[in-house]
């Protein structure tokens, strides 16, 4: 049987529609946390490809292995440049700050 043309949609569309919308706050919130869930990633990426624990990282850049684990998670908004600095330094990484039109 032939497929009706039926109107299909995209649910994470449909989802910012709902929850989102035009509203300034929630979008400014929504952009925050994805670079928090960005950076978190981008922690965990680098850590595991120099195939070292979370308490061996912390342990390179004097701190604990909870204040590694808190830094991985996408729920943490805390990260601050000095930190991310370490880390990066630890990792033999150089750390980029941009500023971009939003």
């Amino acid at each position: 049987m032939p497929r009706k043309n039926k109107k299909r949609t995209d649910a994470v569309k449909i989802l910012h529609g709902r929850y989102v919308g035009d509203d300034t706050k929630r979008k400014a919130s929504l952009k925050e946390e994805r670079v928090n869930a960005e950076v978190a990633a981008a922690i965990y990426k680098l850590r595991n490809k120099s195939k070292l624990t979370q308490k061996q990282l912390a342990d390179l850049i004097d701190t604990t292995q909870s204040v590694i684990s808190r830094l991985e998670d996408a729920d943490y908004d805390g990260h601050s440049l000095s930190m991310l600095s370490r880390i990066a330094k630890a990792l033999n990484k150089r750390l980029s700050v941009q500023f971009l039109s939003a």
